[in-house]
């Protein structure tokens, strides 16, 4: 006998359906998996076997031959165990052929028959074309946003063959119907003093920008980088799709609802490797932190701690938005494009800023800043010094502008400038600034001079004229022409983070 059950896998952020073809018949008794199947699958033959005798059902004792098709692509993954579990059944005649068609199937089982979760349920489960998917109970919301037929939540195999046999019904499953609750976000009115870093992350939030704080331990850079997702409006419903599939597949824990409707904050220790940012793997190709961050914030403490090899992978997803992972006989491209917020001491002791207090050589020194690249360093729209709070602002205590006040001028700036321009400012063409971003002459004399001293290089150029346009859309009545005073604070934002022998190289 032979069944074909519809079943799916995943490749970065996207699932691939899979037909999963079982043969019954004649022949030595044994269980072949063919067409590319990683040690995962191959592994599944076990756990098939026990799964079916724990749910009372028959194991046959013929040759049983699964071939996992399209055999081109390797399949990875214990979420194909159900839809092999329901083939063996339904070509085993154990269950009728008729019951399970139009029906697709997702999950892992134990030994027990137990139907337990696996990641990536939601990009998979929209690749299927059929009238009800069976999911896992715990997958069972993120796999009812994207699904395009009805979804049955399974809890044990046992459940299933009865159902098919038409001795019970479809079991009850308590599944949440719970929406998720309101952002949590830190608020912004937790920092003490930090005018200038204030002000910053207010435009970065308005514009897009990324952002690089320079300060001594202990002067709030983390602090501050935590609160910008609070001042982010919440995703819409294409953003929040693509994030909740990108979530999923990388196994991170998804809200209640299912559906991630806030801006996601990732902040990677900076140990962590090239694959764990990027994304990648042997087979399984999962999405990585810069990924995991789509649409949200990523956030990079002790910049120069990270590996330079690691720093500089992500400048391509910061320009285009996607990574592409490519392996011998697979490549994906998974959305990345999200705000980079990052925190640097000014030296390995982290006094650089206090007079004399600095106790770096030189040569240490550079060593130090010089791990993190030009072309990187080029990528911040925002490069913003931090002091250590003042002594009597911290004694005080008094409360600085919540977020939510901070977030209804950052939604009005945003919208002034997607009605103006389709688009936040940070994504402004360079070829568009003149006609979005016009300089009053004065302005522009600012900048020539900046660029003619060698401080200023063409990217950097493009990028304060950004700078500045925010910084005007954060006016309570906006400006169309940027005058000095506007490029003047855009270049106070942009300051060198170089050691005194190198100030002079074009920012």
């Amino acid at each position: 006998m032979f069944a074909s059950v519809p079943s799916a896998v995943l490749f970065g952020a996207q699932g691939h359906p899979v037909a999963v073809e079982v043969h019954v018949g004649k022949g030595l008794p044994g269980f072949h998996i063919v067409g590319l199947p990683d040690e995962s699958v191959r592994e599944s033959r076990d756990r098939v076997r026990a799964a079916v005798m724990s749910s009372g059902a028959t194991w046959p004792d013929i040759k049983i031959t699964v071939n996992l098709a399209p055999s081109r692509q390797r399949k990875s993954g214990s979420g194909l165990d159900l839809a092999i579990a329901v083939g063996v059944l339904a070509a085993s005649e154990q269950i009728p052929l008729a019951s399970i068609e139009r029906s697709g199937f997702l999950g892992e089982l134990g030994l027990d028959g137990s139907v337990r979760s696996v990641p990536g349920v939601a990009p998979m489960a929209g690749v299927f074309d059929v009238a009800e998917l069976v999911v896992p109970v715990a997958n069972t919301s993120e796999a009812a946003i994207i699904a395009n037929g009805r979804v049955r939540p399974c809890g044990h195999l046992r459940d299933l063959i009865a159902v098919f046999n038409e001795l019970a019904p479809w079991p009850d499953h308590d599944v949440s119907e719970e929406v998720e609750v309101s952002a949590t976000d830190p608020d912004l009115a937790d920092v003490i003093g930090q005018p200038m870093a204030r002000q910053a992350l207010e435009i970065a939030a308005a514009g897009g920008h990324h952002c690089l704080f320079v300060g001594p331990p202990g002067a709030g850079k983390t602090m501050l980088a935590a609160r910008l997702p609070g001042l982010l409006p919440a995703l819409d419903r294409e953003q929040a799709l693509a994030v909740t599939m990108v979530h999923s597949a990388a196994g991170v824990a998804l809200p209640p609802g299912g559906l991630v409707t806030r801006p996601p904050f990732r902040s990677p220790h900076h140990t962590s490797s090239q694959v764990a940012m990027v994304g990648g793997g042997s087979t399984a190709l999962r999405p990585g932190e810069i990924s995991i961050s789509h649409c949200g914030v990523l956030f990079m403490d002790e910049l120069p701690e990270f590996a330079p090899r690691v720093m500089d992978t992500i400048r391509q997803p910061l320009e285009e938005g996607t990574v592409s992972v490519s392996r011998a006989a697979l490549h994906v491209t998974i959305p990345s494009r999200f705000q980079l917020v990052a925190a640097m001491n000014p030296c390995p002791c982290g006094d650089g800023n206090e007079p004399g207090g600095c106790e770096c050589g030189d040569a240490r020194l550079r060593s130090y800043v010089g791990r993190v690249s030009g072309p990187l360093l080029d990528r911040f729209d925002l490069r913003v010094k931090v002091e250590r709070p003042d002594v009597n602002q911290l004694l005080d205590n008094k409360p600085g502008e919540p977020s939510s006040v901070v977030r209804g001028r950052v939604a009005v700036a945003r919208q002034r400038a997607v009605d103006r321009q389709g688009m936040l400012n940070n994504e402004l063409a360079a070829r568009d600034l003149d006609r979005f971003a016009p300089l009053a002459t004065t302005a522009l004399d600012c900048l020539r001079d900046e660029m003619e001293r060698g401080r200023l290089s063409a990217r950097g150029y493009h990028r304060v004229r950004r700078v500045a346009r925010t910084i005007a859309d954060l006016r309570p009545h906006g400006s169309e022409v940027l005058d000095e005073e506007t490029v003047a604070l855009a270049l106070g934002m942009r300051v060198s983070v170089r050691p005194p022998h190198a100030v002079g190289r074009a920012a």
